[in-house]
């Protein structure tokens, strides 16, 4: 056994408690291309998990609550090298409601960062890019912000230190006329660029997009360097071929993004073996963080380069950091989420120069201050 599963050995989940804290964004996130109003932010069930030698550890669910309330009776007694090897993660599937939680309760028992139970050699710094910037120009509905508002937002995120953004586009799928919506989509992103020129901009159409409608915005946008195209349509091979062929005779350090919505690794494997998808993004909840984990060991041996989706709340965010520090050569960003999450303490994590600082505390450095169990309230 390894040296490390030995110092898990003599534990046993002896409770399981379902809970839950409170996101909150920093401003109303507006629309993407498929979506209206995003929020404030929202209420964000998680697990934490004793054991019989008084170790904790806590994570947020990687699948829905009525699967952790039917699991739960399930896991509950298990020795936890059962049901978790810190070389792998977790042992069978069945548990991935629990992954997060298991990896830190796993990582605090050896007193190391997860990332350093990934790797030893794990960095302690990583690129973000701000995933945070919608399009507020449209609401409210009948009073738009206009143009001026995402300057602002822009602004507002680039004072708390971020150095990529990366900019929702795709009104024209939903909320704008076509070609009125492509317009302000290539508005938004000059104008963007003309006040931020430093800035790395990115781009995300959440499969809004047509081939015709990605070649014209990047052809509206020809002058500005873009470093990937997030989502520009379902992910599709023919589609797909016929985009990269553009952007290689166009763009060609524009790097195609994709992956985070109803995962098909065979289709994302294809896609990249044939390179017409360069940054695979599977949702580091729903695909699960040993599902990652496996497929970094892919990834290494291909050279391809990832970043985990984290949207929703800084936890997750903070989640993508380890990956990102234990293969910093295959994960160039992380998805930064703006905002708190009440009654978790955060305080490890900084962010400078777009570099965010993982604290070298044990498991996911997040400790839980006040949370609440499920069904009760402040």
């Amino acid at each position: 056994m390894d040296i490390r599963n030995k110092a898990l050995a003599n534990h046993r989940i002896d409770r399981i408690e379902l809970l839950y804290f409170r996101a909150r964004y920093p401003r109303l996130h507006g629309f993407n291309a498929i979506k209206g109003y995003h929020g404030f932010g929202g209420e964000t069930p998680i697990a934490r998990l004793t054991t019989n030698q008084g170790a904790s550890g806590w994570g947020v669910l990687s699948e829905k609550l009525p699967i952790a309330e039917q699991m739960r009776e399930q896991l509950l007694g298990k020795e936890l090298t059962e049901v978790f090897a810190c070389e792998e993660g977790i042992l069978d599937d069945k548990w991935k409601v629990f992954d997060l939680a298991l990896h830190d309760l796993a990582a605090r028992i050896l007193g190391i960062p997860v990332s350093k139970m990934l790797n030893p050699d794990a960095v302690s710094r990583v690129r973000m890019y701000d995933g945070a910037i919608y399009m507020n120009d449209l609401i409210p509905e009948d009073k738009p912000w206009g143009i001026q508002k995402v300057l602002d937002d822009c602004a507002y995120d680039v004072e708390l230190g971020h150095r990529a953004l990366k900019i929702k586009i795709g009104r024209g799928h939903m909320f704008m006329e076509h070609d009125a919506g492509m317009k302000r989509d290539i508005e938004v992103v000059s104008r963007i660029h003309d006040q931020f020129p430093s800035m790395t901009l990115m781009v995300d159409a959440n499969d809004g997009y047509t081939v015709q409608d990605a070649k014209d915005f990047l052809t509206g946008v020809k002058h500005i360097p873009l470093y990937w195209f997030e989502e520009p349509m379902r992910e599709e091979e023919n589609n797909f071929r016929a985009l990269k062929e553009f952007i290689m005779l166009n763009c060609p350090e524009t790097r195609i993004a994709d992956g985070e919505n109803r995962t098909d690794i065979p289709l994302l494997t294809r896609l990249a073996e044939e390179r017409l998808l360069d940054v695979w993004q599977p949702d580091v909840c729903e695909f699960g963080f040993t599902a990652w984990r496996r497929l970094l060991k892919m990834m290494t041996q291909k050279g391809y380069v990832g970043s985990p989706h984290a949207w929703g709340y800084v936890a997750k965010t903070n989640c993508c950091a380890h990956i990102a520090a234990a293969f910093p050569q295959h994960i160039p960003y992380i998805e930064a989420v703006l905002g708190d999450c009440e009654g978790v303490d955060l305080s490890g994590y900084s962010l400078k120069d777009g570099m965010l600082t993982v604290p070298d505390k044990p498991g996911f450095g997040m400790d839980l201050d006040l949370v609440l169990e499920i069904g009760k309230t402040f």
